[in-house]
């Protein structure tokens, strides 16, 4: 376990360094941040003057050696915009974010393991159609189109909660089912097959012929068994909803996260923090696929084996 475990170390390493050298020239791709910041009608001095301030003078491997040096003051760079540095503009934007993030994944283990069960355990009556049904319609709906169904309903309509803002639980509750709705639509269906495949092994039969409880038989021999697929799902939505499910529902709510702030440091070519925007979001994906795979491989001893 240790070997795969340090393997597995290794490879995230790697990893993170092809991503920061990517995120770094990809940016430059983007234009000069400073014809953004100066605006037009700026004289050529002192549009050099700027270029010269903001260290996009020299050559891109120089701006790249000092953007790999920055990382050891902690603080990666300063923002072009707000002059302060990433980390503390990052800081932030984490806690709204990893609200979010864990509001989802508790939302998501709460409704969809349950419901999965309840679809497999009753999966030819009208009570199994209705959560596979619903789970497919979840499934198909786009978070941006329920976002907006969600505002125009609850918000506008109705008036119940607010439209934008994170000053109150209020503001807590549409990001939160816009981001966990397509989570809870495919773990449910994950968690049925699972548990489809699971309740028909001959184990299962030997435990029920021995006498044991039903409720014995499902949660703790069935759902034991089917938990090895439900992690690598949960694993892999865990992972997309930190790199990508964020920035559109907080730019949609108005939710001051890290989302919001890619997407606002994109438009505004603000190199430092896009950049580790970028590098914190990558990082969270690769730590969360290597927590994942090591639990995975803890469930199953043929995993770390077959990587040995």
């Amino acid at each position: 376990m240790l070997g795969y475990a340090l393997t597995r170390i290794v490879r995230m390493a790697i990893t993170i360094l092809v991503i920061v050298t990517g995120v770094f020239f990809a940016t430059r791709l983007s234009g000069n941040a400073v014809d953004f910041i100066a605006g037009e009608g700026l004289g050529a001095d002192d549009r050099a003057k700027l270029i010269a301030y903001y260290g996009l003078d020299s050559s891109l491997w120089e701006q790249y050696r000092r953007y790999l040096y920055s990382f050891a003051d902690g603080n990666f760079g300063i923002s072009f915009i707000e002059r302060r540095p990433v980390s503390t503009i990052v800081m932030e934007r984490i806690g709204p974010s990893l609200q979010l993030l864990f509001g989802a994944i508790a939302l998501t283990l709460i409704v969809a393991v349950p419901a999965g069960i309840v679809a497999a355990i009753h999966r030819k009556s009208w009570i199994g159609s209705a959560v596979t049904s619903m789970a497919f319609l979840g499934y198909a709906i786009p978070n941006f189109i329920l976002a907006i169904l969600l505002i125009l309903t609850l918000s506008f309509w109705l008036g119940w909660l607010p439209s934008s803002g994170s000053g109150t639980w209020a503001h807590f509750v549409m990001p939160l089912i816009v981001l966990s709705a397509a989570l809870i639509a495919s773990l449910t269906r994950f968690t049925r097959n699972a548990m489809l495949d699971v309740l028909s092994q001959d184990y299962l039969r030997t435990a029920r012929a021995k006498g044991l409880p039903e409720r014995t038989v499902i949660f703790k021999h069935a759902l034991r068994n089917a938990l090895i697929t439900i992690l690598s799902v949960l694993g892999l939505q865990i992972a997309g909803l930190a790199a990508a499910g964020n920035v559109v529902v907080e730019s949609i709510f108005d939710w001051h996260g890290i989302g919001e702030m890619l997407v606002s440091a994109a438009l505004r070519r603000d190199y430092p923090v896009l950049q580790f925007g970028v590098l914190s979001v990558a990082v969270a994906v690769i730590l969360i696929n290597t927590i994942v795979d090591m639990a995975y491989a803890a469930a199953d001893p043929r995993v770390r084996l077959s990587n040995a």
